[in-house]
């Protein structure tokens, strides 16, 4: 746990330098774009923050190189560059996307090519979803399913990228859950070390975020743009892939291995990962039914997300990223709690999962029913988002 703890903070270190460097050279050379009518900042706002976490993911997977800890994640090293690779490529398309708002189907096409990249000569892919002690995807549906994932995930991530320290906030805490569910997945499994590539990613994740988050909280000075939100979207997909794609279907399946409870043993690797992302996935599931229906392109901009909503009912900026921070938490904790009480043998098995998840449900529909102010009849419309939601 040390190596990851030292990793943590050698990252958010580092990540919180650059993003101080990456904001002084945007506002010296005024790279930033002007301020549009759908805008809600007043200022203008340096949109360059995924360079400076990007070079952040860089300088932590430098750092695993001289740390013999960390050796087994470069023993494939093909997979590795595939996954820096991709992310490069993402990042670069997402800040000309900031900077010269690029059209969506490029976009997209970009984000199929960069999936493809690390399922492709990477080899990240769900090679089976361990349901049920069996394989049920191979060959040629293990890449359609994983490519589809990749690109889901990093469009949900960036959808939610709407509010100062929404995306960083809610990666935070989603990767956190995350790490520790692989940490306690490798002790619960035995494996031979607990240094592995999916938990490596979420904890660099994490430190990331940390560094950036200063500089994003409201009011913002620096936002991640879709570059850095598709970055932490894709590499979240990538780590749960690494876990969930590639676990033993035969060991899940064993309740003297992975827990008490086979239904919950057997679902637990497919649904912490979703969960982790689960108000991202509702979101973009919600904006593209609601666009298509319309007769739209789903990555057409609106302002009718979730944190659009939450703006309506009444909450400030800063009591919506809070609440939604509150959602993610009881959600992933929740799952993570399950996990725990039926491979540790507590009473209940997975009951006081269940009973934080109710009563963390509870007081988040209380929160979040009840603003703390209430919308002026006859006011204008709060302003559009800062951005499109591509």
């Amino acid at each position: 746990m040390k190596h990851y703890l030292f990793t943590l903070i050698l990252t958010a270190a580092l990540t919180f330098t650059l993003t101080w460097v990456v904001w002084r050279v945007s506002m010296r050379f005024k790279l930033y774009p002007g301020i549009r009518e759908r805008d809600v900042h007043k200022s203008p706002t340096p949109r360059l923050g995924g360079v400076a976490m990007f070079l952040g993911v860089l300088g932590a997977f430098a750092l695993s190189t001289a740390v013999p800890y960390f050796q087994i994640i470069w023993q494939e090293p093909g997979r590795v560059w595939a996954i820096l690779s991709a992310t490069f490529l993402i990042v670069v398309v997402g800040v000309a996307d900031d900077l010269w708002d690029l059209d969506w189907f490029l976009k997209l096409g970009a984000q199929f090519l960069v999936a493809w990249i690390i399922v492709g000569p990477g080899g990240v892919q769900i090679y089976s979803l361990p349901i049920g002690g069996k394989t049920i995807f191979s060959g040629w549906q293990s890449v359609i399913l994983s490519v589809l994932i990749i690109v889901v995930v990093m469009n949900a991530v960036n959808f939610i990228d709407g509010l100062d320290g929404l995306v960083a906030g809610v990666a935070l805490i989603a990767n956190g859950v995350f790490f520790a569910y692989t940490y306690l997945l490798a002790r619960d499994f035995e494996f031979s070390s607990y240094s592995n590539l999916a938990a490596f990613i979420a904890i660099m994740l994490v430190a990331v975020c940390v560094g950036f988050l200063p500089f994003n909280w409201n009011p913002a000075r620096m936002f991640m743009g879709d570059g850095g939100a598709l970055m932490l979207g894709l590499l979240m997909a990538v780590s749960a892939m690494l876990v969930t794609g590639n676990l033993p279907a035969q060991l899940v399946a064993d309740n003297d291995q992975f827990g008490r409870s086979q239904l919950l043993g057997a679902f637990i690797p497919v649904l912490l990962p979703i969960v982790v992302v689960l108000l991202p996935l509702l979101d973009f599931g919600l904006a593209v039914i609601r666009r298509m229906s319309k007769g739209k392109s789903p990555f057409s901009p609106d302002r009718k997300h979730l944190h659009h909503r939450m703006l309506d009912m009444g909450h400030t900026d800063r009591d919506a990223v809070l609440i939604f921070y509150a959602w993610t938490a009881v959600v992933s904790f929740s799952v993570l709690l399950m996990y725990i009480g039926t491979t540790a043998g507590w009473p209940g098995l997975y009951g006081p999962g269940v009973v934080f998840a109710v009563l963390g449900v509870t007081a988040c529909l209380i929160v979040t029913l009840m603003p703390s102010q209430r919308p002026v009849r006859g006011a204008a419309p709060p302003a559009p988002e800062r951005k499109p939601a591509a």
